[in-house]
């Protein structure tokens, strides 16, 4: 299985931004997630072609599956 964390976000035209991080620390809590999307829309750190950044979403951990077909 694979795991990835996924950080979405807001941007000044309303559009939805997502950063995925692949294989996140095991015990990463929603505390640390949400506390580094706050340092990213903060410091500014990224921009999309909708602007800054200027809201967070709730983050999450897809957990995906692949199977080879027979």
């Amino acid at each position: 299985m694979t795991r990835t964390l996924r950080l979405p976000f807001k941007n000044a035209a309303a559009k939805d931004v997502n950063f995925l991080v692949n294989n996140p620390k095991d015990g990463l809590t929603k505390a640390e997630a949400v506390a580094t999307q706050t340092l990213i829309i903060a410091k500014n750190i990224f921009n999309s072609s909708g602007g800054d950044l200027v809201s967070a979403g709730d983050p999450v951990i897809l957990i995906s599956d692949t199977a080879a077909l027979a």
